[in-house]
């Protein structure tokens, strides 16, 4: 029994989490089951979670499997497409410079704000009364 070649990367951002497979293949796109055009609906967050192929110019090359949870379709979205630049690299190590000019490997850490005890929201306050 042959072992089946597999990258591995997981993608993040704000509280999405995805775990991005890649196989050699002819360029199937697959998230929790599901064809890509499916799950994402919007052009834009299609666009965004095959960037990192289309860069490379291996969109044709790998069969994408993605499982994704958390946060909402962009933040989603931008984690598929972080977890592929990241299985990339275990690929070929020199697409190294073009994902990183892309700003693609950069863990994008922006996060919602705690909301402050004493307060209605993070920087929202309660009205200041003088009398």
């Amino acid at each position: 029994m042959a072992a089946t070649i597999q990258y591995y990367g997981t993608g993040k951002r704000k509280t999405a989490v995805a775990r991005v497979f890649l196989r050699p293949g002819q360029g199937a796109f697959k998230i929790n089951k599901q064809e890509l055009d499916q799950y994402f609906r919007n052009a834009s967050l299609v666009g965004t979670a095959r960037s990192a192929l289309v860069v490379t110019d291996t969109s044709t090359k790998f069969d994408v499997t993605c499982n994704v949870r958390g946060g909402g379709k962009a933040g989603q979205a931008d984690a598929v497409r972080h977890g592929v630049s990241r299985a990339l690299l275990g690929y070929n190590a020199e697409l190294r410079l073009k994902l990183k000019e892309a700003g693609f490997l950069t863990r994008d850490s922006r996060i919602k704000e705690r909301k402050k005890y004493g307060q209605p929201g993070a920087r929202k306050r309660f009205q200041f009364s003088k009398r």
